[in-house]
Formats: structure tokens, sequence, C-alpha cells
């Protein structure tokens, strides 16, 4: 059930109202949120209510253990069996295949043949996503960092909670439970929020992304069949895609949150205006860049021995954060890409970060140009379909200039991101991501009507897919 269909519309429009006349009760409302929620997951798979079912009551029961165990050995075996347990899930589901399927690929280079056992496993959506925000919650409980919750309900609906169940933002349990547990009062200036948000977060995705698609499988596809600039205009359409529909995910679920009284974390800050991998990475996908950070780089050590302790940490949190987005050896590059270009910068800059107003949206056009080039190569390794493409589509690069200058590509990829840039101008200079929301209730309207209507009339008309649903 895509937030784009007209299937998700009538479920959203059934449940809001029903979770509206139930808005004097809250234990109602969560589990009215927790029957919504199955059911929306169920619909991809019935069968894969059983693992979300799993985690939830493994984490449910270890964290309450751990909160309870007095000795500090039992505490650990507690957490220990949350962790192992979700990451068994992931191992099982999304790695085995991958894991076997590179273990024999290794024998035949040495010579060596094995029968190697195979799974026929379905994916489950959005498995990644809930495992990270499960298992955060009980190695939280085990730091101190929050209390376990007591209510099965309330811990139930934080597991599953439907608008970014399947693709984020990953939420922490010190923020987002306590808004499950207390009842959510509605105000006027969030639900229209909530609105923009939606209406945004859809036209950035069947009106930016959808179209950029078009473009960017056509080249990816056929490598070897395209010039050097229709390669180019292909890495830039994919490039516009998965921020177009990425970010217009997480608009969208934070929008329809924000409908319902809870607040989820920003995911998506202008990444494409960073200007150095460290700035990149706060900026795009932050719910999962910080826990890779929190529960992964720093627990490794951080910064804390030495510089090639440091590398060694970058290294290791970028080709695991790159193996969390899929079973593949171009993720474990990409990520070794990311995490060479850290400690390049790292390098280059003796440790100094590169961002002068830190947590600001501070503009520094040429070192957002030259990250934006590097962004863009990291795109052609995540979106190719295998590494032997990978060497076809940059060799690629470098030919096929004298011939027809594939013009409409270029022109059909400025109209699409013209709107985007216009909209992130105005964030950046204003510094708030939600300024459309300064303009004079009029224009407003204007704005929020023009967006619909080019979403209704500029889909591509196919049923797309988000990209981060199959991690």
């Amino acid at each position: 059930m895509l937030f784009n269909s007209w299937e998700f519309l009538l479920f959203f429009v059934l449940v809001y109202a029903l979770y509206l006349a139930c808005q004097r009760w809250v234990k109602v409302q969560n589990v009215l949120l927790l029957v919504a929620s199955y059911v929306f997951y169920g619909w991809w798979n019935w069968m894969f209510l059983g693992l979300i079912a799993l985690s939830t009551v493994i984490d449910y029961v270890a964290a309450l253990k751990t909160e309870a165990a007095e000795r500090e050995e039992d505490r650990r075996r507690w957490v220990a069996l949350s962790v192992v347990s979700n990451l068994s899930i992931l191992a099982l589901f999304k790695y085995f295949n991958f894991f076997l399927e590179s273990l024999g690929d290794l024998l035949l280079l040495l010579g060596l043949e094995a029968a190697l056992p195979s799974l026929k496993i379905v994916l489950p959506v959005g498995i990644s996503f809930y495992t990270f925000q499960s298992m955060s919650y009980t190695i939280d409980v085990y730091r101190g960092a929050t209390k376990a919750c007591k209510n099965p309900l309330d811990f139930a609906v934080y597991v599953a909670f439907f608008p970014q169940l399947v693709a984020g933002p990953i939420e922490r349990s010190s923020r987002f439970l306590p808004q499950v547990e207390a009842p959510r009062k509605l105000s006027a200036p969030a639900v229209e929020a909530g609105i923009f948000l939606i209406v945004w977060g859809l036209f950035k995705k069947v009106v930016i992304a959808d179209n950029a698609a078009l473009i960017a499988n056509a080249v990816f596809a056929e490598p070897a069949a395209h010039s050097g600039p229709e390669l180019l205009a292909g890495a830039l359409a994919f490039t516009i895609q998965i921020y177009g529909d990425f970010s217009g995910y997480s608009d969208m679920a934070r929008g329809l949150a924000m409908l319902m009284g809870f607040s989820l974390m920003i995911n998506f800050k202008l990444p494409y205006f960073a200007v150095s991998p460290s700035d990149f990475w706060r900026r795009w996908h932050v719910s999962l860049s910080s826990w890779l950070r929190d529960y992964l780089y720093i627990p490794l050590g951080g910064n804390r021995f030495g510089t090639l302790y440091t590398y060694r940490n970058l290294m290791l949190t970028m080709v695991l954060g790159g193996l969390w987005h899929g079973a593949a050896w171009k993720f474990v590059l990409w990520g070794f890409y990311h995490g060479a270009l850290l400690c390049l910068y790292r390098l280059a800059e003796g440790g100094v970060a590169a961002l002068r107003s830190r947590g600001k949206l501070a503009l520094d056009l040429p070192r957002a140009l030259v990250m934006f080039v590097f962004t863009i190569g990291g795109w052609i390794i995540f979106r190719i379909e295998s590494l032997a493409d990978l060497g076809r589509f940059m060799g690629g690069l470098l030919r096929g200039y004298g011939q027809p200058f594939p013009d409409v590509m270029y022109a059909t990829l400025a109209l699409l991101w013209l709107p985007v840039l216009i909209m992130q101008l105005a964030q950046l200079v204003a510094d708030d991501l939600l300024v459309a929301l300064r303009l004079p209730v009029v224009l407003r309207g204007l704005l929020y009507g023009l967006l619909l209507a080019a979403s209704m009339a500029l889909a591509t008309g196919e049923s797309i897919e988000f990209i981060y649903f199959q991690f």
C-alpha cells in the first residue's frame, strides 16, 4: 500500500476519521493505530506480520528484564538476546543467500566447487528499519538512556507506527515512546504543516522522482549502449530520483504523523548543499547516520584513540552502513567509497570539520559543488546493476562526445529539478524547512493547489515503489 495510491488514501481517511472520533481516549487510539499499522504492513504480505510481532515481543521482554536485573551479567545477557535476535532476523531474510553466493564464488576462485544451499526468501519490506528501531530501544534501556516501557500496547505502536514503519525515519524510543504514551493534542499550525509536507512530499515522489526514474532506468539498464553525455544524464537523473523519492516519503511520513499529533524527526536537511562528507551525513538520512554514529561508530571507539583508529572506525561504520542498504557488493563498495571520502576529507582538513557553522544551513558554493560531484559518483555505485556494469559506466563517461547532444534529457532534468531548487533556496535563505508556511494564506492555498494539480497531471501513470522499501 503506497502513500501515493488510492488504496492508501481510502485507508487513511477511514483510520483518521476513527482516530479523531476517539480523541478523548488515548488507549483506544493506540489500539486503532496498532490495528491500522498491522493492516498497512500486512497489505504487502500478511505472513510478515509474524516477524514484526516476534521482534516486538522479544525486545519488550528483553528491555523489562534488562531494567529489572540486578547483576550486570544478567543485564548484558538480556540486551544480547535482543541484539542477536534482531540481527539474526536480518541475517536470515536479507543476507543469508548473499553470503552463501559470495562463499560459492570464493570457492570457485580457489578451484573448488560446493553445492551450497539456497533459500527462496522474499525480503520483508522495511525489515531493516523496524529491527534497528526496536533494537536501539533495548540498547538505550541497557544504557539507562530510557526507561523500559511497561505497556505492551504502547511499545507495539512504537515499533509498528505505520507512517514511518517501512522507510523511516528510525525513531529513538526516548523521543517517540512518550508521544505514544501521552494524549495527543492537535493544533491548526501542526495540521497545516502536516498537509504541506504531505502535498510537497507527494509532488517530489510522483512528479520529480518517478519522471527522473524514466531516464535513470533506461540509462542504467544498458550503460554500454549510451554515450558519455547520456550516462552523465542518467547519473544526474538518479541523483534527482533518489532524493525526490526518499525525502518525499519522509515528508509524507512526517506530515501524516503531524495530522495525528505526533512529531517525527527530520530525516533530510538539504543534503545536496553539503560542503563535506560529514556534512552530507548530517543532512542525508539523518536517522540512520545518527543511529550508526551512536550505536556503532562511538562504541567502536569513535575518534578517541588516535588517527588510525578513527579512520578504521569510520571505514567499518560506513561499510556496514552500506551493507545495511542491501545484500550486494555494490552497497559494500558504496559504503567503502563514502568511508574513504570521510577519511580523505578528515586527513586534508587536519581533523577540522568542513562546515563553518555546524548545525546551520550555511551555503559554501565551491565546496558544495565539489561535494555534489562526489555524491553523484556515489550514486552511480549505488544504482548500477552489477560491479561489471560499473566499469562499463565509468569507462563510457569518456566516450561519445562527438555524437548529438541529448538535450531533451538535460532539459527534462532541469525542468524537474527547478521547483525543488527554488523551494530549497528559499528554505536555505530562511533557515526554515517549512518556509512555505510563511506565505499569505491565499498564496499557500494556491501553492497546495498547484502541487496537487501537478501531481495528478504529471504523474507517470506507473506505480513505482519507493526505493528504500527494498531495504
